[in-house]
């Protein structure tokens, strides 16, 4: 489904990615793996259009995405690519099912259609009875499952996480882990994550290690 082919980026006179070539089939949970400074958000990113490279391409479905101008590129991101960051990044002054509506609302959905959608996600992540909850009224595993259902609201192809149990105690963390696994089984999902949790890393179909720029394994 994802082809990245010869990807370079530079920051300055910093090479941090040297040449990745890397293929993710849909519906697999890869992890990405590596040192601190490896390149490992850095491709991340640029799987999902939040960067460019300096060379290569990225190709979904055999489509090469960069020939997009920057509107399309931004509504192609917002349909086919979900985000899950290691901060929340939840909207403060929302509750959980308006920060999960978000992306949908940016997309032109209608407020109940998008709401029926949020609800269903919410009540799948077993969040029920906390859909109108502020972040702040939310524990940190909470916040992540929201951020979850936000990542899923308008269901895209490739959910990309970077770091998403960094801030979690051991049990949540858990949780989280298998509840990537329980929505490619519901959902079709095709998970990317970048990781230092080596128990999350050992769970996924496959494993990439990288090291300063390259993919080693």
């Amino acid at each position: 489904m994802i082809q990245a082919k010869g990807i370079v980026k530079n920051y300055g006179d910093l090479r941090v990615l040297k040449g990745i070539d890397l293929t993710v089939a849909d519906r697999e949970i890869i992890s990405i793996v590596g040192a601190s400074g490896a390149g490992k958000s850095t491709l991340l990113h640029i799987i999902g259009t939040l960067d460019k490279p300096d060379e290569g391409e990225i190709l979904f479905d055999n489509k090469n995405i960069a020939q997009l101008s920057p509107k399309k590129m931004s509504d192609f991101r917002n349909r086919n690519i979900g985000f899950v960051f290691q901060f929340h990044h939840l909207l403060p002054e929302f509750t959980a099912i308006e920060n999960v509506c978000m992306p949908a609302w940016i997309q032109g959905v209608a407020k109940k259609e998008a709401e029926k959608e949020a609800l269903r996600l919410l009540e799948l992540l077993g969040l029920k009875d906390r859909i109108f909850h502020k972040p702040n009224e939310l524990s940190g595993g909470e916040q992540q499952r929201v951020s979850v259902a936000r990542a899923l609201i308008n269901h895209p192809k490739v959910v990309l996480a970077d770091e998403p149990s960094g801030n979690l105690d051991t049990n949540t963390k858990n949780e989280l882990h298998k509840l990537f696994f329980f929505l490619r089984e519901q959902l079709g999902q095709t998970f990317i994550i970048v990781t230092h949790d080596t128990e999350l890393a050992e769970m996924s179909d496959r494993q990439i290690r990288m090291n300063d720029g390259i993919i080693v394994q």
